[in-house]
């Protein structure tokens, strides 16, 4: 099969940006994808961070300023991953000079930067935008996805997804922007971790119509890097909404977590949901084992209530060369990220699980500003 090369530029060089130049670098593993993507340039304000994509033979451009990538004709996608202070601008760049867009999370420092960002996607219909989210491609997630749509749960009575980690709990770890409500935003955690949470609700309809939020803000002050001397930590480093959404025109309650202080998690991504017929529960904690709930017959006992546990192998949403007993990670999440993406962007993702769609991105920040409103007032918002 010929696949079409697209030429790719990141811009922001960090840890994302490092984790999608090796995804692309592992194309070869997907199987009978439409699309071959080239890494070309690189940007970042820091020339430091460009160095480590010398060992990229493909990239032939590294650049400090992102104009320099809107001007250059032969790059087809952007990847932009900047704080979010920066999103509104570079996002609205990018769609402006006709580039196709992976953006990140949250897609705006706030809601109307989001609404921004979408008022240019309307005013460049041509122009293919999706949102960063990663967690939902584990295979384990996608065999939830898959249950819950098949409606083996019946009559929904709860739902639960989260997304957790202890990288704050180090109270000595100095300050940096995503601490800081001037760079971070108002949202804080919600605005750094919420829509992987969301991600999966919203795409299986479940729009919280009414919420609770109970945000904590932990650790108020940390150190500054450079003199030590401490400084505000103002952002929210715990988000706990308790929220109504229904499934089947019925109500059941929704809870989504976004937690950077949660002790004993590192990096974990939870879901589950439960039903009057079935439930099903997937924790990247244990990325092979996916729950699932039955009320069933068992010869000589009877009617019983079962959780199972079944193994969920490699393949996700596109399939690769790695056998489907074997184990899958992050860095698999990453490519079958991309590989929907791109797929979608060449119009030949039927109907597999894909990327945050702009309007859903967007939609988050109207739930993290109810959120506040909510903790601010002790009272049930809308968003």
């Amino acid at each position: 099969m010929s696949q079409k090369v697209v030429n790719v530029a990141i811009i922001g060089g960090g840890l994302m940006g490092r984790e999608i130049a090796a995804a692309i670098q592992r194309w070869p593993a997907l199987i009978d994808h439409p699309v071959r993507p080239r890494l070309t340039a690189v940007c970042d304000i820091n020339p430091a961070a460009l160095e480590w994509f010398d060992e990229i033979d493909t990239v032939t451009s590294k650049v400090t300023d992102y104009h320099d990538l809107l001007n250059d004709d032969s790059i087809d996608v952007l990847y932009i991953a900047v704080r979010h202070d920066l999103h509104e601008q570079l996002y609205i760049d990018a769609i402006n000079a006709g580039k196709s867009l992976l953006a990140e999370k949250p897609f705006g420092i706030d809601r109307a930067a989001a609404d921004a960002v979408l008022a240019a996607i309307d005013a460049n219909p041509t122009s293919f935008v999706r949102c960063s989210s990663e967690m939902a491609f584990f295979p384990g997630a996608q065999m939830a996805i898959n249950y819950i749509a098949s409606g083996a749960l019946g009559r929904i009575i709860e739902a639960r997804n989260a997304f957790l980690h202890s990288s704050d709990i180090d109270t000595t770890k100095p300050l940096n922007w995503k601490r800081q409500n001037q760079f971070c935003g108002a949202a804080g955690v919600m605005n750094d971790l919420g829509l992987h949470a969301l991600h999966v609700p919203l795409r299986l309809g479940w729009q919280p119509e009414k919420l609770f939020g109970v945000l904590q803000n932990i650790v108020t002050k940390r150190p500054n890097a450079a003199t030590a001397e401490p400084e505000d930590c103002d952002t929210w480093d715990n988000a706990v909404i308790h929220a109504w959404a229904r499934h089947d025109d019925v109500e059941f309650p929704l809870t989504v977590e976004m937690k950077r202080i949660d002790p004993g998690q590192k990096n974990t991504w939870e879901f589950e949901a439960i039903g009057m017929e079935g439930g099903v529960r997937f924790s990247t904690s244990n990325p092979k084992a996916v729950q699932i709930f039955s009320r069933t017959e068992i010869p000589g006992v009877g009617p019983e209530q079962i959780w199972q546990t079944v193994e969920a192998g490699s393949q996700s949403v596109w399939p690769t060369v790695t056998g489907a007993n074997f184990e899958s990670g992050f860095s698999d999440s990453i490519l079958q990220m991309w590989a929907a993406f791109l797929a979608e962007r060449e119009g030949q993702l039927g109907d597999r699980f894909g990327c945050a769609l702009p309007s859903e991105a967007a939609h988050t920040h109207r739930i993290y500003d109810a959120a506040i409103r909510s903790h601010e007032t002790g009272s049930m918002q809308t968003p």
